[in-house]
């Protein structure tokens, strides 16, 4: 069972899933080495709970109810010591990661499921860096974490099936539908999204089109909401 959550890196995609996981209930562990980091994303979250409740989405005692929920860490070690789930959140960086999951997987319970939001590099890779890989998931949340209904969930090479239906279960306890892949260089969403981003620069730069032609494009011959120049400027 999963009541304690340890989110490492308080970034954009770090506030976004503690911010979720509070506001469901589960008790979180915000941990990053940056202090000022740490109160941005408070402050962050609190304005965006904030939004949620101007729009009726949840009540003002649910945001101090998720609010009381959530903690903030600067020591991994600590922050992590007592999670049934870790979900590692920091830069796009595999020496960077690689170093977190190992010091996660010698500091964490030996049940705890250690997650990675990362949205290109190699699960069963990260997995490898611990001892405990049957428990070692990819959980890509897409950004804004609150508002998106989906999260592509990795499995790595030895990801356990528990390790499977635990996150699916707990997926569905926030209201996300938990699609599950295989491992490969960035999965499904970033492997077909960066080449149809990187087209639509091309097209630009050749003045084929203009920007919001091509968006208009895809948002009205595909439906998409957004089009790929537009993604691209939300993401980075």
């Amino acid at each position: 069972m999963i009541a304690q959550v340890a989110v490492i890196g308080a970034g954009t995609m770090g506030n976004g899933i503690a911010h979720v996981f509070a506001q469901y209930g589960f008790k979180v562990q915000l941990i990053d080495v940056n202090e000022a980091q740490l109160q941005k994303a408070l402050a962050t979250i609190t304005k965006n709970m904030d939004r949620q409740v101007a729009k009726g989405v949840i009540s003002e005692a649910d945001k101090q109810a998720a609010l009381a929920n959530l903690s903030l860490e600067t020591n991994l070690a600590k922050g992590v010591a007592s999670a049934d789930l870790v979900v590692e959140a920091a830069t796009e960086n595999v020496a960077i990661k690689l170093d977190i999951f190992k010091q996660i997987d010698a500091a964490a319970p030996a049940h705890c499921i250690l997650a990675s939001n990362t949205s290109s590099i190699s699960i069963t890779k990260i997995g490898a860096a611990t001892q405990r890989p049957n428990k070692v998931i990819g959980m890509h949340f897409m950004n804004p974490v609150p508002m998106k209904p989906m999260v592509e969930t990795i499995r790595g090479y030895h990801t356990s099936d528990e390790t499977i239906e635990t996150a699916k279960k707990l997926l569905a306890q926030m209201g996300k539908e938990c699609i599950l892949v295989n491992d490969s260089p960035g999965f499904v969403s970033n492997r077909v999204l960066m080449l149809t981003i990187n087209e639509a620069i091309f097209i630009l730069q050749e003045q084929v089109a203009s920007a919001s032609e091509v968006d208009r494009i895809f948002k009205t011959c595909f439906g998409h909401k957004m089009g790929p120049l537009e993604t691209a400027d939300l993401i980075g």
